[in-house]
């Protein structure tokens, strides 16, 4: 049963927020309908129709590759309420990131909710997964920028995604959000990931302190110093007061020195409450003092998946002294990949990281068969003394 359904103040909570989105939602939905970066979707997957929004940033034309950031929704909301109440679409426009705000799926009272860290139910880490399939068949994005963040049972989700598909997403944050002690149990994270975390302490609906349900906060994230092996206390920095009617103040925590060159912060809002710092939608007890979605970017930019070349600072160069594109793309049965230079290995990966191919070739080039292997994305990794050299491919 999930959890949260057992939380009379949520409900309580929901319902006022259903009525607060309400008009907005359908005022904003004519103004958005005519712009022409937001692309509503759905997909089948395991048995279920799936919805999601797509938002493409202005600077966004495929010449370059983008960073991929999930925007998950709070439980009784949905990714039209999340899209305006936790909006990154200003730093999307100038920072060159492609949002996805995908539906969770109806419990038993009709609520929108993310299967977060229970033992059955349905497969929300494999929609998210084959989402990223999907988007980087159509669009240019950089396997390495790939990020997760979310409202409350968003933030959770977010854990979840941290615990069980890290070979995919590169940092997670979680605003209002934690770990139920289920999934604290049982988390085996891929690899050290970094983690940010947005708390309120007067939060009613999420304790801060937790419950015997979830983490509190403070446990959640020695849990997270702990898988990350984080060996110092935190650097503790004060922000500045700068909305002294919003009745909360904020403490940063930043716990450096992890392996793997991780990081894990929390955002620590005295007298805040179950809310989007910073969101125009303003709750009561919403801190003003800084946007939490403006943190969440400042943290995920710092990072990329380490199993991924980072595209933003290998761009594609079709001609210099070390191999030209790659052709046909998209492709069938045979990648022809031209090479100018000797003793050049040449490197095909999947989307989950994994080496399928790695040959050597000098000039004029190599011949690659890609016959067998299956529809989808991969990426083409060149090497030779002149550096490292990327390209996606398409396979048909």
């Amino acid at each position: 049963m999930y959890f949260i359904q057992n939380f009379t103040a949520f409900y309580l909570l929901m319902a006022m927020l259903k009525k607060i989105f309400t008009f907005f939602i359908s005022f904003a939905s004519v103004v958005f309908a005519f712009a022409q970066q937001s692309i509503d979707r759905t997909m089948l997957y395991d048995g279920l129709l799936r919805e999601y929004r797509i938002y493409l940033p202005e600077v966004y034309d495929g010449s370059q590759p983008a960073s991929l950031l999930f925007n998950l929704h709070g439980y009784g909301s949905n990714n039209l309420q999340q899209f305006i109440y936790g909006d990154f679409r200003a730093i999307a426009d100038t920072a060159n990131v492609i949002l996805c705000l995908p539906n969770g799926t109806a419990d038993a009272f009709g609520s929108l909710r993310w299967n977060s860290g229970f033992e059955t139910g349905v497969d929300d880490v494999g929609f998210i997964s084959a989402l990223i399939d999907s988007l980087s068949a159509e669009f240019n994005i950089n396997p390495a920028h790939i990020y997760s963040t979310g409202m409350s049972n968003g933030g959770f989700m977010s854990y979840t995604l941290a615990c069980e598909l890290g070979n995919r997403i590169a940092a997670i944050a979680s605003v209002t959000g934690t770990m139920t002690t289920f999934q604290a149990a049982n988390c085996m994270p891929y690899r050290p990931i970094p983690v940010l975390e947005i708390h309120g302490t007067a939060d009613e609906t999420v304790p801060y302190d937790g419950s015997a349900e979830f983490l509190g906060i403070d446990s959640l994230i020695a849990y997270w110093t702990g898988e990350n092996e984080c060996p110092d206390a935190p650097a503790v920095t004060p922000l500045p007061n700068n909305n002294t009617s919003d009745g909360s103040t904020v403490e940063r925590f930043d716990y450096y020195n992890c392996t793997a060159g991780t990081q894990v912060v929390l955002y620590k809002v005295y007298g805040g409450s179950h809310s989007w710092p910073g969101s125009i939608i303003l709750l009561s007890g919403t801190n003003r003092d800084f946007s939490a979605s403006t943190a969440v970017w400042n943290f995920f930019r710092q990072f990329h998946h380490p199993d991924f070349a980072d595209l933003t600072n290998m761009p594609e160069t079709g001609n210099n002294t070390a191999v030209q594109k790659a052709f046909p793309n998209p492709c069938a049965e045979t990648l022809q990949i031209p090479v100018l230079q000797n003793n050049t290995q040449i490197e095909l990966r999947n989307t989950a990281g994994t080496l399928l191919i790695h040959e050597n070739a000098g000039i004029p080039g190599l011949n690659l068969s890609v016959q067998s292997l299956p529809a989808g994305i991969y990426f083409l990794t060149v090497r030779n003394a002149t550096g490292v050299w990327v390209q996606r491919v398409v396979k048909m």
